[in-house]
């Protein structure tokens, strides 16, 4: 397939508009090229206009199994008005193509759809098992990612590859994600009696000053770095002349191993129940979703091996990151079955949910190139 064919597959992918659901347009995308090429692949639905797509080449009787992994949704735009280019035009200006999605992460999937197609092509020998996993949802909650793993889809993986945007750079670790709200009720009153009433919002702000410190004597991790947590969001109240009855905040805390998910729930919980032992004072805690944190050892033969071919492809070394995002790998790797997983794709990280949002057309090109010759080499 030469360079222009695989640019118009990952411009055809753009196109669609994925923005926080209707990935079963995608699906049905792949699903279709994969076909033209003797490639079968199975849509596994999630909810209406919602499919995740698994597909698989090489030899059917093989334990060894290495997946190339990514999402089909991206995150919304924004203001069309403030782009450029249309961000489903996939518009085209020097070498570099435009759109939501180019970096995060059509690009990679790009790339792993055509590798499939190669290989198929070229009727490659594979010892072992290539496995596409295509996933809905990853940038709102990774429910594709829980409902493959939940299905057993990563209990036989040898190792996996995430296509997210990291420059043509490896990522061998990163942060977990965890989102959670603070519920805060009161009783309203008319703000010219406040003794009549309990202000929820007074009493949420408590939880605000207590989150600041609640996780000073968390460890620093030495892959990783510090432990980070935000409260992002808070509303409450209705009207200026009477006291909220109710009020609610949003938090994210992106966990390291060293004080992982289960440390920070219980911190969480910790700091709630202190507070509600004042008087008046009625928090609750819910998460919303709980990402783990990655790591694979820089040492690892799949490190070590897209090491030396991406410095071969790119002329240039290859450097080993951390990232501070997280990835469907937090849910594959909830699996009993421990397997290796790195994060590795064109497009610059910080181009990920970008007004103007682009992939160097050459890097796409070269990540491509990657995939395809670390494949052969790992099923080797």
């Amino acid at each position: 397939m030469d360079d222009s064919e695989q640019i118009k597959i990952l411009q055809q992918l753009i196109q669609i508009n994925s923005v926080n659901g209707n990935e079963a347009e995608v699906a049905t995308y792949i699903q279709k090229v994969f076909a033209t090429h003797g490639i079968s692949a199975k849509q596994i639905p999630y909810a209406d206009g919602r499919s995740n797509l698994v597909a698989e080449i090489g030899d059917p009787t093989s334990d060894k199994v290495f997946s190339l992994s990514g999402h089909l949704d991206t995150v919304a735009t924004g203001d069309p008005a403030d782009w450029t280019f249309d961000p489903f035009s996939a518009h085209i200006e020097g070498r570099r193509l435009y759109g939501r999605g180019a970096a995060d992460m059509k690009s990679g999937l790009a790339a792993m759809v055509i590798t499939f197609l190669n290989l198929a092509d070229q009727q490659a020998t594979l010892n072992g098992r290539l496995r596409f996993i295509g996933t809905v949802g990853e940038e709102n909650g990774a429910m594709g990612s829980r409902m493959l793993t939940e299905q057993g889809l990563a209990d036989d993986l040898s190792a996996m590859v995430i296509g997210e945007p990291t420059g043509g750079n490896i990522v061998y670790a990163h942060n977990g994600s965890l989102n959670y709200h603070v519920y805060s009720q009161g009783l309203g009153a008319h703000s010219s009696m406040p003794e009549k009433g309990i202000n929820a919002v007074t009493n949420l702000t408590k939880f605000i000053t207590a989150e600041a410190t609640a996780f000073d004597d968390a460890p620093v991790s030495p892959e990783l770095g510090p432990l980070v947590h935000s409260v992002t969001v808070f509303n409450g109240g209705e009207q200026v002349n009477s006291i909220p009855a109710k009020a609610e905040l949003q938090g994210n805390i992106r966990p390291i191993p060293e004080f992982d998910n289960a440390a920070v729930i219980q911190r969480l919980n910790d700091v709630v129940d202190h507070l509600n032992q004042e008087k008046d004072e009625h928090l609750t805690l819910h998460v919303d979703y709980s990402f783990k944190p990655i790591i694979s050892r820089q040492d690892s033969p799949l490190v070590q091996l897209t090491k030396k071919i991406a410095d071969q492809e790119f002329g240039r070394d290859t450097q080993l990151q951390v990232i501070h995002g997280a990835t469907d790998a937090s849910e594959f790797t909830k699996s009993t079955n421990a397997f290796p997983v790195i994060v590795y794709g064109a497009g610059e990280w910080n181009e990920a949910h970008a007004t103007n949002e682009f992939v160097d057309l050459d890097q796409f090109l070269h990540v491509q190139h990657v995939y395809q010759q670390l494949a052969q080499e790992f099923l080797a």
